[in-house]
């Protein structure tokens, strides 16, 4: 088995290695980007949810536990 490799192909393996790791690094970085911003919003959302709401004045249902929320 001929075990001789081009020097040059050697360096272009190398590059070609390094751009796609950039640009797998560029990838996660956007997908880090996007999953904070949704943790955000869906933390905007349930806090927009989530105020106090006052128990039921009359009734059997609801006037113990908040069954609002």
């Amino acid at each position: 088995m001929d075990m001789n490799i081009s020097p040059a192909l050697l360096v272009d393996r190398v590059l070609q290695t390094q751009h796609i790791q950039s640009t797998q690094d560029a990838q996660i970085n956007l997908l880090k980007k996007a999953m904070d911003a949704q943790a955000t919003a869906s933390m905007a959302l349930l806090n927009a949810v989530a105020g106090d709401l006052p128990l039921a004045s009359d009734g059997s249902v609801g006037t113990q536990v908040n069954t609002l929320v």
